[in-house]
């Protein structure tokens, strides 16, 4: 049974969650604004600082951000580019943040498509902020969960006999440079209007909640954050059980 919600002042906390955001509706913000769309990636950057300080403040224990998907290298030239950067910088700068809030920091996703610059700083930035207990922040870049599952799975038929759901969960991590499994998502949410997972850790939401935003993320606040942990909250989380036995 999902744990209740503890109130601290106006916000409500929920213990220990895996919270996992679709981070969507950058370029439609700009362009919206007569901006280029970079305008609306750096943006993105500072609503996903805000956002991470909120989750800590809001006792989630696991926030995973999709920041570049696999299929996002489709883009144009240019605008890779320019993430890749925006990516690093951001890297620099949000690594010593997690610091002092306490919040370690994994990259998940395949590195081998990335720049060599960018990869260093990764293996930095993980480092530096290997430490923190308050959270465990996840970004998923060059991220595919269709592809992970496949790698994960070619791994799978080197061990004997049908590895249990724990083993599988394992393999994941290692294929996406994480040290070891997550807990499942509790709640994704995405922002932007759509209403689609986009190949965005299938595995892990097998059971999780979901809740979409028309909020474009440059917008998204730590009161819309707020609004999806209590509607999750008032969710039935019944895992094939009927409800009688859910409650119990």
């Amino acid at each position: 049974m999902t744990p209740p919600l503890h109130r601290s002042g106006q916000h409500a906390v929920i213990p220990r969650l895996h919270v996992a955001i679709i981070m969507d509706g950058n370029g439609r913000w700009a362009q919206a604004r007569t901006l280029p769309r970079s305008a609306g990636h750096h943006a993105g950057v500072r609503t996903a600082r805000a956002i991470v300080e909120s989750a800590v403040r809001a006792g989630v224990g696991t926030l995973t951000l999709y920041a570049f998907s696999s299929d996002n290298w489709a883009r144009p030239r240019p605008e890779v580019i320019a993430l890749m950067r925006l990516f690093r910088r951001s890297l620099l700068v949000e690594s010593k943040r997690c610091v002092e809030n306490g919040v370690r920091l994994s990259i998940v996703g395949r590195r081998d498509r990335l720049p060599a610059s960018l990869r260093q700083t990764i293996a930095q930035a993980e480092a530096m902020t290997a430490h923190g207990r308050n959270m465990h922040l996840r970004v998923a870049v060059d991220y595919s969960a269709r592809d992970a599952i496949l790698r994960a799975a070619a791994k799978a038929r080197d061990t004997s006999g049908v590895p249990t759901r724990e083993r599988f969960a394992q393999l994941l991590a290692d294929v996406d440079h994480d040290p070891m499994p997550v807990p499942d998502v509790d709640l994704l949410i995405r922002t932007g209007g759509e209403q689609r997972l986009s190949d965005f850790l299938l595995w892990e939401c097998a059971y999780a909640e979901l809740v979409f935003s028309p909020i474009m993320w440059p917008d998204f606040g730590e009161e819309d954050l707020q609004r999806a942990l209590r509607e999750f909250e008032g969710r039935e989380r019944r895992f094939g059980k009927v409800p009688s036995q859910a409650a119990s």
